[in-house]
């Protein structure tokens, strides 16, 4: 049959059920493995972000400085503070209070937080 030849109009498509099933099969299949991929890659990220990064643990009374956000300049302040630590209110998040200012409280999270030590002669 060439292209310009007379064909019928009507063109029936048989439903194939094993070829539905087995379809079905590799797109799952292809879903599953994409998944997994996914999730490995994700922790190869993780791992390699974690080898440069550090995990302060800061406590009750420590004294920190709070980053600064929206720096312009160069020349601005990049921390502020002294800050210390009255309350923790999940590992990663604490309150605390300006030494100070004892009326300046904020709430903050540890990638804003720098650790400060008091100097002992």
């Amino acid at each position: 049959i060439l292209p310009f030849d007379y064909q019928e109009d009507n063109v029936t498509i048989v439903p194939d059920n094993e070829h539905v099933k087995k379809l079905n099969q590799f797109l799952t299949k292809l879903n599953e493995q994409a998944r997994i991929n996914i999730i490995k890659n994700q922790e190869r990220y993780k791992q390699r972000y974690d080898t440069n990064r550090s995990d302060p643990s800061y406590n009750v009374g420590d004294l920190v400085l709070v980053k600064t956000l929206n720096i312009h300049s160069k020349f601005n302040v990049r921390y502020e503070g002294p800050f210390r630590i009255i309350q923790t209110i999940t590992p990663k998040t604490f309150i605390v209070q300006h030494v100070k200012k004892p009326t300046l409280y904020r709430q903050v999270t540890t990638d804003v937080l720098l650790p400060i030590f008091e100097r002992t002669y």
